[in-house]
């Protein structure tokens, strides 16, 4: 599956930078990878990121705990191509367990030939932007 995924962006023109086990073909924890290619996404050093994981679910939450990184897991191509418009999605999650080869190179067709910054999803993406900024400023309550 990744070597499919990785074949197709590079045959779309994209250089891959890999991580983890497909950098190093050794077993390597995702939640310190997904850490370590989401700072390259937030940073500039990636434009954007394709991340994968089992589900898809633990590197999409590691992921998004870098500021900057908006990463979106996707089972379908409209999820894909929605997440990318409306809510500048910069990295996309898939599931190593769900997806087919085929299945998976739809979606990343539907990723990439989406727009990336779409005005329709300015909004939202500018709210997170300040809930990424306060994040650890505020405190919640909870109901007694």
């Amino acid at each position: 599956m990744n070597e499919a995924v990785v074949a197709e962006l590079e045959k779309r023109g994209h250089s891959v930078v890999r991580f983890g086990s497909l950098k190093t073909n050794v077993e390597a924890p995702w939640a310190e990878v997904a850490c370590a290619a989401g700072r390259a996404v937030a940073s500039g050093a990636c434009d954007e990121g394709v991340f994968f994981c089992f589900t898809g679910t633990g590197i999409s939450i590691a992921a998004n705990k870098i500021p900057g990184v908006r990463a979106a897991l996707c089972a379908d191509p409209e999820t894909a191509a929605l997440a990318r418009i409306w809510n500048h999605a910069n990295v996309l999650a898939l599931s190593n367990r769900l997806l087919t080869v085929e299945r998976a190179r739809e979606i990343l067709a539907a990723w990439l030939d989406a727009p990336k910054h779409d005005p329709r999803g300015k909004a939202g993406v500018e709210t997170i932007s300040e809930i990424e900024k306060t994040r650890g400023r505020q405190a919640l309550r909870r109901r007694r």
